[in-house]
């Protein structure tokens, strides 16, 4: 005895069966609404639904309902095979017989196969389908046997060829207007979900350098602090001065850590590692070439002494550009050039390799995304494409504006020094 709850399970399963699979529901009523009219055309009371009664071998009459019905449960899966076996059909039953095709057991088959299609083929395939079939349509025509809706069929001719042409080509046409505009809507959807991830990832990409410039404002001004503090502590002069720079320098601290703490993660934790800078690009390399990809290294001998922000900018904007090739470009050699003029740095990071490695976000970042924000939060911009003569090139210029504090100058750690290729 079967439980209740099996039932219910049963119920449950059908359920999702027709909500998830519904299209297959669909299509499946579909045939067999066209099988039992060409059955009732073929068995029963052709008159009842307006065709002309079918005659031909007892074989025949028993496989065509399936010969026309079946195929349109294809009509979404295989449209142009479903369009060629309902054909097939129709020629082998005009070779043998001189039924005429009218009435709506017959547009119900070739109309909703018209529309099926255009809706559900590509245009090329669709197109294709018409093309094959029209010759058919010109020889039943002219032989009268192709009536359709919309004409008597018993005289042919040109007219009556152009007639039916004409019908089928209406169904097909609404299906391809209705596949239009599906295809349209999926790319206005995938584009609204493009823009998303791009805010997304710009968003996420602020957050990150907030925590970045986080690091290096709180660093610098606690130094501040704590010298201030430890100045007056010692009972030198101008205590009145030290002490107003103590108060000072401890207001800034905690206004810029609650303006930062707006954009930081709350799930994340405070504690943050110090960042790399421009010294550390020679390791870097050294990484990246232990991983299977050479790297030619040159920097500036200029650029001696930067703001901190820009120091770790520039590092972050070469780590996700040799990312990037090491990941997307396939074999490849990298070239990477950090130079200085006119107040501004320049990145130049190159690969001749075979892949695109813009396509794709490297782990830890956002791609191309997130280092078009760190160029733009200095004012400076970044550009990235493919090289005329092969292989993926990422440039970038950051203004160096005054005020900004200076790191720990470009002596490097573990690498090569500046201005030497590696």
């Amino acid at each position: 005895m079967a439980w209740p709850g099996d039932n219910f399970g049963g119920m449950r399963g059908v359920g999702r069966l027709a909500g998830g699979e519904q299209a297959i529901v669909v299509d499946a009523g579909l045939g067999i609404a066209a099988a039992g009219l060409i059955a009732i055309a073929t068995w029963g009371q052709p008159r009842l639904i307006g065709s002309e009664a079918i005659a031909g071998p007892s074989w025949l009459l028993a496989l065509l309902p399936l010969l026309l019905g079946a195929p349109l449960v294809l009509r979404r899966r295989a449209p142009l095979l479903m369009w060629l076996a309902i054909w097939a059909a129709i020629v082998l039953l005009s070779l043998l017989t001189r039924d005429l095709l009218r009435g709506l057991a017959w547009t119900f088959v070739l109309f909703t196969g018209a529309y099926s299609l255009g809706a559900y083929a590509s245009l090329r395939r669709a197109v294709a389908g018409l093309v094959i079939i029209a010759p058919v349509v010109v020889v039943l025509g002219h032989r009268g046997v192709l009536a359709l809706a919309f004409s008597q069929g018993e005289g042919g001719g040109s007219s009556a060829v152009g007639l039916a042409f004409l019908q089928l080509l209406a169904f097909w046409l609404a299906g391809v207007l209705v596949d239009a505009r599906r295809r349209a809507e999926a790319l206005a959807e995938r584009s609204a979900g493009m823009q998303l991830q791009a805010e997304q990832a710009a968003a996420a990409e602020r957050a990150r350098i907030a925590r970045e410039l986080h690091d290096i404002v709180a660093h610098h001004l606690s130094v501040v602090v704590l010298q201030a503090a430890g100045a007056r502590a010692s009972g030198k002069p101008a205590e009145t001065t030290l002490e107003k720079i103590e108060n000072s320098a401890r207001q800034a601290l905690e206004e810029t850590s609650r303006l930062l703490d707006v954009l930081r993660d709350p799930v994340e934790e405070s504690e943050l590692a110090p960042q790399p800078a421009i010294r550390e690009l020679g390791a870097l390399a050294a990484s990246v070439r232990a991983a299977g990809l050479p790297v030619n290294l040159v920097i500036d001998d200029n650029l001696a002494a930067l703001p901190a922000t820009v120091d770790v900018s520039v590092y972050r904007i070469v780590q996700e550009a040799l990312t990037n090739v090491l990941k997307h470009a396939g074999p490849a050699r990298a070239d990477v050039t950090i130079g200085y003029e006119q107040d501004t740095v320049t990145i130049e990071v190159t690969d001749d390799g075979t892949g695109d490695p813009g396509h794709q976000a490297p782990a830890g970042g956002h791609g191309l995304a997130g280092m078009r924000e760190r160029a733009a939060v200095f004012g400076g911009e970044l550009t990235a494409g493919p090289r005329p003569g092969g292989g993926f090139a990422v440039r970038g210029r950051l203004p160096i504006r005054d005020g900004l504090p200076l790191g720990d100058g470009l002596q490097p750690s573990g690498g090569l020094p500046p201005g030497e290729p590696s």
